[in-house]
């Protein structure tokens, strides 16, 4: 198989798993009170349009590979704020205060999903930024 169909089967692959993470995760807050919140609602928010950035970068990646390579980008960039907030609640409490019915029992909570969707999207990240500086190095050869 050629190199470039590979490449551009991995990054589908890779969005395609971030959707699927991505759809798992936040599945469960959709209609709870969690999406109401002052800084939860936005959060969500953000966490699903990433989520529809990740399914419209899926076709993208078979015909406009650097295209597709931003908005992965900018998909891993709007949901890694959720996740973080799951990972490390103690954080969030500090820089954005306000008050909260439930009290803070720990700084870092490990949880699987969570921890696991980091990872997916730092990997999509990964994949993207390298799939965008390896497509902007070839035209620039191809250029010259």
């Amino acid at each position: 198989m050629n190199k470039e169909i590979t490449q551009k089967l991995a990054q589908a692959v890779t969005c395609l798993l971030c959707a699927i993470v991505v759809w798992r995760f936040g599945s469960n807050l959709e209609g709870t009170e969690f999406s109401g919140g002052r800084l939860t609602g936005p959060l969500l928010t953000l966490y699903d349009v990433g989520g529809l950035l990740f399914i419209l970068s899926l076709p993208l990646a078979l015909f406009y590979r650097r295209i597709a390579a931003a908005i992965t980008i900018l998909a891993s960039l709007l949901c890694l704020p959720l996740y973080l907030y799951f990972a490390t609640p103690g954080l969030f409490r500090l820089v954005f205060g306000g008050e909260y019915s439930v009290p803070l029992q720990t700084n870092f909570v490990w949880n699987r999903w969570t921890i696991f969707g980091i990872l997916v999207l730092a990997i999509a990240a990964y994949a993207g930024i390298r799939s965008f500086l390896v497509l902007g190095e070839k035209r620039s050869q191809n250029s010259a």
